[in-house]
């Protein structure tokens, strides 16, 4: 196992304990398909504050949760963070199995982070807005990643 690379100052995350969870069972069974990826969420999963889902903030970033963007290059981006089967790129259903989707949980409104893309280039964004998370997001939890994980 690599270390995920580690940037100066992350800002502090915080995930429910129903999400920290369910991810740190996908990292682990995705390990072999995406290691780079799931060591970073696994990594993310350990840093994170993990509080009761009641006390999540509606500002932070969750599974299922819409989030409006900054990208480093000044355009502004409208992403839904799904798990692996319901991502669809052109519906902006983005995995939490990539990047973006890593970096993007558990961060809240005015954050800004850095991530490695899978072309080894250093990317930031800052999250501008949260629309929280629907009730129905757990039933959308399946703990096999399938081949759109890769």
């Amino acid at each position: 196992m690599t270390e995920p690379i580690q940037f100066p100052n992350k800002p502090g995350i915080i995930v429910s304990d129903a999400d920290q969870r369910r991810l740190t069972v996908l990292a682990t069974s995705a390990l072999d398909r995406v290691p780079e990826i799931a060591e970073e969420l696994l990594s993310e999963m350990e840093r994170a504050e993990v509080v009761p889902a009641a006390s999540v903030p509606p500002t932070t970033v969750r599974m299922d949760s819409t989030v409006v963007y900054r990208a480093d290059d000044g355009r502004e981006r409208r992403v839904t963070l799904v798990f692996p089967g319901q991502a669809d790129i052109a519906q902006g259903k983005i995995s939490i199995l990539t990047p973006i989707g890593t970096a993007l949980i558990g961060l809240s409104e005015g954050q800004s982070i850095s991530w490695m893309t899978r072309d080894g280039q250093r990317r930031s964004m800052t999250v501008i807005r949260v629309e929280p998370a629907t009730e129905e997001a757990d039933a959308g939890f399946d703990d096999d990643p399938g081949p759109s994980a890769a």
